[in-house]
């Protein structure tokens, strides 16, 4: 028996309940895949790859990294720690700071630097936003795919199930008809009552 290969048409009516020209792109894509035979899995990241990063892009990402890490946190304490500690030797030496308690031109330049630092961050949450977009995308096909690839195997397996059981049932009657030419059926005799 041959198997039997679907076209994406017969994939898209058969196993979808949708006429193949209606299905969105990334579903025929899926569906040619199937009937084509065609390995679909591949780096989602090699899409993201072909499309080159701006000089901004790569900036907005390094500035992300390393404003979510322990490094940037221990460095932001560092300082602040450091603007106390100066302010509080001059004006233990000095009698006066250059940045008088309660700070204001450091609240300044915390400040300045929340405002340049979110759009940045946000920026980079855009772009890693777009990368799971895709990876999600690509997820969805790879799932279609293998659910597509297990319904044509219960299709093979039904129609290889059936195609033995017709076989089984041919077999059986040339075994009964050779047992019958070989032992014909014989009449019992009946018991006489003496």
């Amino acid at each position: 028996m041959s198997a039997r290969h679907h076209s994406h048409e017969d994939i898209a009516s058969k196993f979808l309940g949708t006429p193949y020209a209606k299905l969105d792109k990334r579903t025929q894509n899926v569906a040619r895949h199937v009937a084509e035979r065609l390995r679909m899995a591949h780096s989602a990241s090699a899409d993201l790859d072909e499309e080159p990063a701006t000089r901004g892009m790569r900036a907005a990402d390094a500035v992300a990294k390393f404003g979510g890490s322990w490094t940037f946190v221990g460095l932001f304490a560092a300082v602040m720690f450091g603007w106390v500690a100066v302010n509080g030797y001059l004006l233990a030496q000095r009698g006066a700071t250059f940045d008088p308690y309660p700070y204001i031109l450091l609240n300044l330049f915390l400040s300045m630097l929340a405002a340049i630092q979110a759009p940045v961050i946000l920026m980079s949450q855009n772009r890693q936003s777009q990368k799971d977009r895709i990876t999600a995308e690509h997820d969805y096909e790879i799932n279609l795919k293998a659910e597509l690839e297990i319904m044509l195997l219960h299709e093979k397996i039904d129609t290889l199930r059936m195609h033995q059981w017709d076989e089984l049932l041919r077999l059986q009657k040339d075994q009964l008809a050779l047992l019958t030419a070989l032992h014909p059926p014989r009449n019992l005799p009946t018991a006489t009552a003496d």
